[in-house]
């Protein structure tokens, strides 16, 4: 991707793609005004949000052709309208089989916003668009364009000629953990996943340490152990550490990675198990984040602990009713061997509490149906006795449109996890509020660290593509923590 400076009437250009408005012009360049107005011209094209139209060898300028791309009113126009907009251009010229894009940049003052802000919503939509998951298909049928370039003004380009690096370090970390998501989880199996997540974090000259199965016995995590013990993959915790010269403040991220859910003795039913290989997306946004702070390089510490585990039926496996010891030592009565995901986050985070002391902790975890029934596929729950971590990653997901919403964590909802004959149950003893009574579990073990729980169920997957999200994983998240660690 790159800024470019260039007079159509002289360039060569083999397709530019031109955003527009239903009611304003968006363009200070009178060619490209002149273009849009042509295109307004045709009875089939007005610029409402949805439409295009293709022009061949408009007159005027040397573009062998000319898409146009409706945005709507311009009252509707803001960021995730512009990564819409960038995205859909890009799609469709993959989809007419073109190597390369020119997408002209609308003025900044027409739309009311920084330059900055803009151009990074449209290279991260033309980003994002530009990736297919085809690993699996012998026939490779749409191939992602090799070069996209932002038409802007000579002191644009000069301005910001480091943000389409910037941008792409970020959203490739997103496409990456879409690619660790969609994988099958024959492939991504504990072991297998930790070696990959050890190898791409080693690449970029972080430091990891894994825990083997071994170690986590030797150390006593006894919830981690018990959720992995029906799989013949053994567990592990995979450390890694970015600890730049100069930080003053620490931060530490937890990711569920759980390679595949069976549910384990509460077996999942059909309609359920089919797309369980999902339930790693939380190790998968955290690792694909850590491999993003290696390249951009904030001045924060951040550490992340990805317990990695295959919740499996074996003779092995553990059992409803069971009562295991945590590696905090508080007990734990199991109410659903498919309430794993809490029981593996609590070690994690109890031993990154005891290790590292960070100054915050943040979790990210498909950790609940409920949170889904809460708020659908396409937001997150965001759990925090403290209001100013919680708004700021709610204000985060508002700049990235990964959207979440502050959910409560009444004090009284914790008598649903009082055990008979242990510390805690698992579960709550009743169906309703189970994100809550989740995340009040978790809660148990952070101590007094600032914390934060990002039930991310819901917006992790996608069954069909949108503008610049291809079915699958979604790689929610990566941009999300970006965005919180930026303006930490």
């Amino acid at each position: 991707m790159q800024l470019k400076s260039l007079n159509l009437k002289t360039a060569d250009v083999e397709t530019l793609v031109v955003p527009v408005c239903e009611d304003a012009e968006l363009h200070a360049d009178p060619v490209l005004g002149a273009l849009a107005a042509t295109a307004k011209a045709l009875p089939e094209f007005c610029g409402k949000a949805g439409e295009a139209v293709t022009l061949f060898a408009p007159e005027g300028v040397r573009v062998r052709r000319a898409m146009f791309l409706g945005l709507g009113p311009l009252a509707a126009i803001d960021r995730e309208a512009l990564r819409r907009f960038a995205g859909t251009a890009v799609q469709k010229c993959i989809g007419c089989h073109l190597d390369e894009a020119l997408i002209a940049v609308p003025a900044a003052a027409r739309l009311k916003c920084a330059v900055a802000d803009l151009l990074t919503a449209l290279l991260e939509g033309a980003f994002l668009a530009n990736h297919r998951f085809d690993r699996y298909k012998a026939e490779k049928k749409e191939t992602p364009l090799a070069q996209v370039t932002l038409l802007v003004r000579a002191q644009a380009a000069r301005e910001h000629r480091d943000l389409p690096e910037r941008v792409a370090a970020v959203c490739g970390g997103t496409l990456l953990a879409r690619e660790w998501v969609s994988m099958p989880a024959n492939d991504k199996r504990p072991q297998q996943f930790v070696r990959i997540l050890a190898e791409r974090a080693r690449a970029e000259n972080l430091d990891v340490t894994v825990l083997d199965e071994k170690a986590l016995r030797q150390e006593k995590f006894g919830a981690l152990l018990a959720v992995g013990g029906g799989s013949d993959s053994k567990p592990a915790l995979v450390l890694i550490d970015y600890n730049p010269r100069g930080a003053l403040r620490s931060l530490a991220l937890v990711g569920k990675g759980v390679t595949f859910d069976a549910g384990g003795l509460n077996l999942k039913p059909t309609g359920s198990i089919e797309e369980m290989k999902i339930d790693m997306a939380g190790a998968a946004a955290v690792a694909a984040t850590m491999i993003v702070l290696a390249r951009l390089k904030p001045k924060l510490r951040v550490v992340a602990a990805l317990p990695v585990v295959e919740n499996m039926i074996s003779g092995s496996a553990y059992r409803p009713g069971d009562v295991v010891t945590s590696y905090a030592g508080k007990t734990v009565e199991i109410g659903n061997t498919d309430a794993e995901g809490r029981l593996i986050l609590i070690d994690a985070m109890a031993y990154v509490v005891k290790k590292y002391q960070p100054d915050t902790l943040i979790d990210l975890a498909t950790l609940t149906g409920a949170c889904v029934v809460a708020l659908g596929e396409g937001m997150a729950g965001v759990f925090s006795p403290d209001d100013d971590l919680a708004e700021r990653i709610v204000r985060a997901g508002r700049v990235t449109h990964e959207r979440c919403w502050k959910m409560p964590l009444p004090d009284d909802y914790k008598d649903l996890l009082k055990s008979d004959i242990a510390d805690l149950r698992s579960l709550g003893t009743t169906r309703w509020g189970g994100a809550i009574s989740a995340a009040l579990f978790l809660s148990e073990f952070v101590g007094a660290t600032r914390w934060a729980h990002i039930d991310i169920a819901g917006p992790v997957y996608r069954k069909k593509e949108d503008a610049y999200c291809g079915a699958g994983g979604t790689g929610f998240g990566v941009r999300l923590l970006w965005e919180l660690i930026e303006k930490f």
